[in-house]
């Protein structure tokens, strides 16, 4: 199976002229990127495009909001739901990423799902207890064979501490159990080009969700090799 390599620029960079040099740098690589809404017409055509969200509601009076069939008309093949910064800093529910997910998988493109615990959850042993809730509710009536699944540790993510190998296997192991043997996984949290030989080749992950690392070409070039 091919790996699934996703850039998630986030807010950033700067500028048009930063956004476009990183695109040069990394485009050949095939992956997927992702970045901010302003930027995806000036990067189309792009097989491998994709946005970093975007709204259930087709249109309608949703000030700031950006809807599947805006994104699908620029080009996006891919749009990642529920990111944790999405549920920290605008309190997006499960219920509001099921309606997304269903939404994008209406319109034909393909949803990354994040899911992931905080570091006061992963110390309280209710890890799985937060994968099983996320799963439930954000998933449900979902095909899984529809979307792709990125296991985010949410204390991992900007933090350089990356996820323990064997752990973050252990996990994937999980999210299969309460969804499907062939569904697809892909791993997220400080993935660099030095630990990511090991989340693909030795946990088997089926591709990466890359932040920082994404946004210094050298380093996610070698990723995607």
């Amino acid at each position: 199976m091919e790996k699934l390599i996703v850039a998630n620029w986030k807010m950033n960079p700067g500028t048009w002229q930063e956004a476009e040099e990183l695109f040069g740098a990394v485009k050949k690589t095939g992956a997927v990127i992702c970045p901010p809404f302003i930027y995806l017409k000036s990067l189309a055509p792009y097989e491998n495009l994709g946005a970093q969200d975007c709204f259930y509601r087709e249109k309608g009076p949703y000030t700031g909001e950006i809807s599947v069939t805006m994104l699908k008309d620029l080009g996006c093949k891919y749009i990642i739901i529920g990111h944790s910064e999405r549920r920290k800093y605008f309190n997006e529910t499960d219920e509001d990423i099921n309606k997304k997910v269903k939404t994008v998988i209406e319109a034909g493109l393909i949803p990354i799902v994040c899911v992931g615990e905080t570091e006061e959850e992963r110390e309280n042993n209710k890890t799985e207890e937060i994968l099983e809730k996320e799963i439930r509710d954000g998933l449900d009536g979902i095909d899984y064979s529809k979307i792709v699944i990125a296991y985010e540790p949410i204390w991992a993510i900007g933090t350089g501490n990356a996820c323990d190998i064997e752990e973050a296997e252990r996990m994937k192991e999980v999210i299969q159990k309460m969804t499907s043997k062939n569904i697809k996984i892909i791993y997220g949290g400080s993935a660099n080009a030095d630990n990511a030989d090991g989340y693909l080749n030795q946990a088997n992950f089926d591709g990466l969700l890359v932040g920082g690392a994404s946004l210094k070409p050298d380093e996610f070039k070698r990723i995607t090799e």
